[in-house]
């Protein structure tokens, strides 16, 4: 079963437009959603949550309309998100107060689970959490409410190295049974690489692949090689840098003669992101 199923969106402005995003997340998995700042990935996820208006192109969760439920579906989606805007005066009681009369299926046991969890004082005003703090807060929000599918806006961004492993356990702690998905959109790999699924890459508006993670990584080659050797390959890289050894470029692994004698070797998230970047300079 699909947990999400995004066909066709388009969203044009004046410098920058959404083409036909389109991509699937199973039910139970978390897909990362990769791309630089400013490829599209905040416009992509508003477009799914119908926070603004788009041109054209349709969005289904759990196999239904998301215009047409849009009220019924907001009651399953939690959406969290880095450096979150709460009344940042008020108390984290007062502010779960307001928040939990939105949400028919709200379950205040389950909040407070959360709350111990998490470790979040909830006599604590919201400005006195700390980045990491205020994302665990929101999650506790999306999950006391029976949200089957989460949206994470770049939650990892600004967090320390430890705080952003922990965020990561829970994750993957949240989807161990099946009935939780994650479409987490962000510019860190390295945390998608240790818990997603699934990539999905999104380039100046356009998604680039979507598929199983390793599926995504085996699409391509890093060759590293010398002045000689790029003549015969720099017409099919997606882009190269030059050194005083030669080259290092970013191939697709179907373009890739593999009986020539050019060093290849599996590239990483990061690697694909950075050379895919400079595909239309070529050289970089």
């Amino acid at each position: 079963m699909l947990a999400l199923e995004v066909k066709e969106i388009n969203k044009k402005y004046e410098h920058f437009e959404l083409k036909d995003v389109s991509f699937e997340l199973k039910k139970g998995y978390i897909m990362g959603f990769i791309g630089a700042n400013g490829a599209g990935k905040t416009t992509t996820l508003k477009s799914i949550l119908n926070m603004i208006h788009t041109e054209s192109g349709s969005v289904k969760v759990f196999n239904q309309n998301f215009i047409e439920n849009e009220l019924d579906i907001k009651q399953k989606i939690g959406y969290a998100f880095g450096g979150t805007d709460f009344y940042t005066r008020s108390r984290v009681k007062k502010v779960t107060s307001v928040i939990k009369k939105f949400y028919k299926d709200w379950n205040d046991e389950t909040y407070k689970n959360y709350l111990e969890k998490f470790e979040i004082n909830e006599n604590k005003k919201i400005i006195e959490l700390s980045a990491g703090m205020r994302v665990k807060y929101n999650l506790a929000i999306a999950l006391s409410h029976g949200a089957k599918l989460l949206i994470l806006d770049e939650p990892t961004s600004g967090l320390d190295p430890v705080a952003r492993d922990n965020l990561l356990d829970i994750f993957q702690e949240l989807v161990e049974d099946g009935e939780m998905s994650i479409l987490f959109s962000t510019h860190i790999t390295s945390d998608l690489e240790k818990c997603a699924d699934y990539i999905t890459y999104i380039n100046e508006g356009q998604i680039v692949n979507s598929c199983e993670k390793e599926a995504f990584i085996d699409t391509y080659l890093l060759l590293n090689g010398n002045e000689k050797q790029l003549d015969t390959v720099k017409d099919k890289l997606i882009s190269y840098k030059t050194n005083s050894f030669g080259f290092t470029g970013l191939i697709l692994s179907s373009d890739f003669d593999r009986s020539s004698d050019i060093k290849s070797a599996k590239p990483n998230l990061e690697e694909i992101m950075i050379y895919y970047s400079k595909k239309e300079s070529k050289y970089v």
